[in-house]
């Protein structure tokens, strides 16, 4: 067998050694501007520290990074090229390498070397080993002859124009804000950018998907291979809304009819976009969608009010995937009456594969650190690399003298509950119950609204379809086919999410939305009390909403919950709660 094609053989095998899912739809739980504290564009610091991580050398990859510099699938990968170069040395032991052997193995080895990174993630981790192999053709013209030691030396690889345009956009917004002229054709405001004409689907692909749902629920294999060929006939990537809800939703049951959603789904999760890419998704999302900005001023303004008159805060933080909405509210701090509090933040996140499984916990740290330093707020860090369900009252290290605020931003959907975990109380109720012994001055709670945690299939597409239609027809409204931020949203992030609820079960399946009166219901029984919505924070929402948003981004309050979605379909819900003393009398 030649080289190439042992190593071609090994890249095939490479997609299936990842054994955790990775945690789906990253993009949704990013952070973005979380504005003033009157709910104001200007000033904000999430634009500023992201040019910042951008500057760096050595871009932290807590968005995409999945494997550790010496992941098995690298070593294995260049495993032959080494074998050749201790071959070529026990060949002639006591004398030295020819200069034309030299070049040969070394030139064979760092091809070897870059065949190898194309099938791992650009991350902090392993971006120099991209860097040494990524030389254009003139560079390599001039290594020939030299020494080993004298190509790892080579310089890194220039900044491609991508990148450079990327830098150059978030430079301006940093200055500018969303407003900025010059930036009129590199972004879209509200969905006003004119799009070109809808196309009529010859088909009703709505319906298509649903009966090749049932086809592959009653393990009809032809039925649902022949709609199936169907359904991708007329869907399209790049097409309109439904169009590009249809080609995502076939590649999810085409996994799950063949069995592969597992290794599907860790594949896409692989190959989502690098920092660069998820960077340029958030202009999109910046200029024309309110969803997650809102969450982040609503999260922040009920903090700044929990803490007013008090000295000390204490933040516990689950899921680190949105610590950039904490500038904002460390400025806000600073300039606070009579002084900022001490704030104290502790991060909990899941660890990462790989000898360093804190990393990306630490690295937060040191830049919410550096963040708070410069600002002037007294600041602690403490990181905690665990499963959520594992965290107990103790590792909290609770002081009575702070004002207890624990977070989360729609973090708990990937906790397992009682359709996978039968023991009780499951996960999701062991974490619910944590916070409630926490007794927390309030739990600030942001849930992605829907069904689709249901154990049956059919039950879980449904709802599934019905989601993701609004948010493909958001997208459809907000931005031009042809935008390419909108692709990488689409295709990255969308596809991610819809393969692994509708391909994947068991302990695979990590999205498990549920809806908010689900939650409500589930928090309640945990010895949780809902608190009423603060007036004047919802209101400066709703206004913020009407002012600089498309007119069909809806706002709204039922029970105590305040409502986020799109023409009149409810995606996400925020509430607040503290501990229900009258159970905790009763030991509850």
């Amino acid at each position: 067998m030649t080289i190439t094609s042992e190593l071609e053989e090994r890249q095939l095998q490479l997609g299936i050694m990842e054994t955790t899912p990775p945690s789906p739809c990253v993009f949704l739980g990013l952070p973005l501007l979380a504005g003033r504290i009157d709910g104001g564009k200007d000033e904000d610091l999430v634009l500023p520290y992201i040019s910042r991580m951008l500057m760096e050398d050595d871009i932290a990859g807590e968005f995409s990074d999945q494997y550790d510099s010496d992941h098995p699938a690298l070593l294995e990968a260049q495993r032959p090229f080494a074998e050749i170069l201790s071959n070529e040395i026990e060949t002639c032991p006591s004398q030295p390498l020819h200069t034309d052997t030299v070049d040969v193995v070394s030139m064979a080895f760092f091809k070897g070397m870059e065949e190898a990174n194309k099938l791992l993630p650009i991350t902090s981790k392993n971006l120099w080993k991209k860097r040494l192999v990524d030389r254009d053709d003139d560079a390599k013209a001039e290594e020939v002859g030299r020494s080993p030691s004298k190509q790892v030396a080579a310089p890194l690889r220039a900044e491609s124009e991508e990148e450079a345009a990327a830098r150059e956009m978030l430079d301006r917004l940093m200055l500018n804000g969303c407003d900025d002229p010059s930036l009129a054709d590199k972004q879209v405001v509200m969905g006003m950018r004119k799009k070109p004409p809808r196309r009529h689907a010859a088909v009703d692909l709505h319906t298509l998907l649903i009966r090749c749902a049932q086809a592959v629920a009653t393990n009809d294999r032809r039925g649902a291979a022949d709609l199936l060929e169907r359904i991708k006939r007329h869907s399209s990537p790049t097409g309109d809304g439904t169009q590009r809800l249809a080609h995502c939703f076939a590649q999810g049951l085409e996994a799950r009819l063949a069995g592969t959603g597992s290794q599907v789904y860790r594949s896409l999760m692989a190959k989502r976009a690098s920092m660069v890419g998820v960077l340029k998704g958030y202009q999109l999302y910046m200029a024309s969608c309110c969803f997650l900005p809102v969450e982040h001023l609503f999260s922040n303004k009920t903090i700044y009010n929990a803490v007013a008159g008090r000295k000390k805060l204490h933040i516990v933080h689950c899921g680190l995937g949105r610590w950039l909405q904490w500038p904002d509210l460390l400025r806000w701090l600073a300039r606070r009456d009579g002084g900022p509090p001490e704030v104290r933040l502790t991060g909990i996140d899941n660890p990462r594969p790989g000898f360093r499984p804190a990393q990306h916990i630490e690295e937060t740290g040191h830049r919410l650190s550096e963040c708070a330093r410069q600002i002037g707020v007294p600041f602690k860090f403490h990181g905690i690399a665990k499963k959520l369900e594992a965290v107990q009252v103790e590792d909290l290290g609770i002081d009575p003298d702070e004002v207890l605020v624990v977070n989360s931003m729609v973090h708990m959907q990937t906790l397992m509950d009682e359709s996978v975990i039968v023991e009780r109380p499951n996960p999701r109720d062991m974490v619910l119950g944590t916070i409630r012994r926490m007794r927390p001055s309030v739990f600030i709670h942001a849930v992605n609204n829907g069904s689709q945690s249901s154990p049956f299939f059919m039950t879980r597409f449904r709802e599934a379809l019905q989601s993701f239609a609004a948010l493909f027809d958001m997208m459809d409204t907000i931005a031009p086919r042809d935008d390419d931020k909108r692709l990488l949203v689409e295709r990255d992030m969308f596809a991610g999410c819809v393969t692994n609820i509708v391909a994947c079960e068991g302990m695979d399946r990590v999205q498990r939305p549920q809806s908010y009166k689900q939650w409500q219901a589930r928090s309640q029984r945990a010895g949780l009390r809902q608190l009423p919505l603060d007036p004047e924070i919802v209101q400066m929402l709703k206004d913020k909403v009407k002012k600089e948003y498309h007119k069909s981004f809806m706002i709204d309050e039922d029970q105590r919950w305040l409502l986020q979605g799109w023409k009149g379909r409810v995606l996400y819900a925020l509430s607040t709660w503290t501990a229900d003393d009258d159970n905790l009398d009763r030991g509850l």
